[in-house]
């Protein structure tokens, strides 16, 4: 009997691990990538989460060009344009919801008062 209650203790413990990694896991994989303080940068991606509103395929690919410009003359950073890529092609999939719904998260993370060296999270 004393067997017993040791190995619900374990699988307790082992339950509550769990959930702890998966938490962990959860919180880390949502937070986003800050794109800067540059404000072309913020009108573009307003300007994106409108097109994806209103599933404009032709304000998108105007977004996605001026998006990859800011990327190349380095006022994007690499990791925010990526997140920004996955969001642009899950709404030429058609997806355009889900689209919108991780473009306003990804939109409510931003802090505007970064510098230089903090862009790169």
């Amino acid at each position: 009997m004393a067997t017993t209650k040791w190995q619900r203790l374990a699988w307790v413990l082992l339950g509550v691990f769990a959930v702890s990694v998966l938490v962990i896991l959860i919180v880390n994989s949502g937070s986003s990538h800050q794109m800067g303080s540059d404000e072309a940068v913020f009108k573009t991606v307003d300007a994106l989460y409108t097109a994806v509103r209103n599933h404009d395929e032709k304000q998108l690919a105007a977004c996605e060009q001026r998006l990859n410009s800011y990327k190349d003359a380095g006022t994007l950073p690499p990791p925010a344009a990526e997140h920004l890529a996955g969001i642009i092609a899950r709404a030429r999939k058609g997806d355009w919801d889900t689209a919108a719904q991780r473009l306003y998260q990804f939109m409510l993370e931003q802090r505007r008062d970064q510098t230089p060296e903090s862009n790169s999270r």
